[in-house]
């Protein structure tokens, strides 16, 4: 069960304007949370569609907690766990989520067994997905209504990434923003294009060797193969990304790690910052 506690400096009104207006409640979850009928104010079961909500209201909600993804026992990693959120530490090589074509051996078919093992009636809801050969920490909401909510909220849920990129940068920080769009006649590859989606990456320079730099980058928003569209727009791409001009040579695949998470929880308000060591075959490539 959801539960939010109407903020006393707000009117009277409507719950679902006041949903939408101060708790960020998306059109679509909006329509999931009516169609259910279970929705409550002040623990009393209402309309949601007519409910009336007044400064420090409880508004309470359920959704039911559904998933397609086949449980299927695979190790995990799992590094913070409690009732509304599952963080693992995904290996690079793996799917983050099923596809059509490969959809048993990913990392959400482990967080279903893991949820499954313990009794968990709740579903598998990332709130973002990582590359296949991206390696890192990856977050799971155990409720539909907080991946509506959450996902890709870059100001609420802050990832940082280590990255290795070819060369070295002539501005040792910076911001790219640049918008990004999929390569026309391409369903795989992206580019920077002025019809793209609005994208903002931030860099600083760690670390420069012979022929390559290590780098950390956060983002302020999360497009598909974000940080490795924009090294290569900048002529850096990351090492091992053939996909975007990155060589082989030295890794065997995009050398990008998700190492760090930081987030205030939405219900405890707890600060919380997790991170996640270097991958070895990264580690290797920066040890002097």
């Amino acid at each position: 069960m959801i539960k939010y506690i109407v903020k006393a400096d707000v009117k009277e009104q409507l719950a679902k304007d006041y949903l939408k207006r101060h708790e960020n409640i998306s059109s679509t979850l909006w329509k999931k949370i009516k169609r259910q009928d279970e929705f409550f104010v002040n623990g009393q079961k209402v309309r949601a569609t007519q409910a009336i909500v007044k400064p420090n209201d409880i508004i309470e909600y359920n959704l039911p907690a559904t998933s397609k993804v086949e449980a299927i026992q695979i190790p995990l990693n799992i590094v913070f766990e409690d009732d509304y959120f599952l963080i693992v530490d995904k290996i690079a090589g793996m799917l983050t989520h099923p596809l059509t074509f490969e959809n048993t051996h990913t990392l959400a078919n482990g967080v279903m067994y893991h949820f499954a093992k313990t009794n968990q009636n709740v579903g598998c809801h990332p709130l973002y997905r990582l590359d296949r050969n991206t390696s890192g920490l990856v977050v799971f909401a155990k409720m539909p209504q907080l991946q509506h909510q959450l996902a890709n909220n870059h100001q609420k849920f802050q990832r940082y990434y280590y990255a290795l990129v070819h060369g070295k940068l002539s501005q040792k920080q910076g911001q790219i923003n640049a918008p990004i769009g999929r390569k026309k006649d391409s369903i795989i590859l992206h580019e920077v294009n002025d019809e793209g989606k609005h994208a903002i990456t931030n860099y600083h320079v760690i670390k420069e060797f012979e022929n390559y730099s290590l780098i950390k980058l956060w983002l302020e928003t999360g497009r598909t193969h974000q940080i490795r569209v924009h090294m290569s727009y900048l002529g850096h791409p990351l090492l091992g990304d053939d996909l975007y001009g990155g060589k082989l040579d030295l890794i065997a695949r995009h050398a990008l790690h998700a190492y760090k998470l930081k987030f205030t929880h939405p219900f405890t308000h707890e600060k919380i910052c997790i991170s996640s060591p270097m991958p070895d075959d990264m580690a290797k490539l920066i040890i002097d």
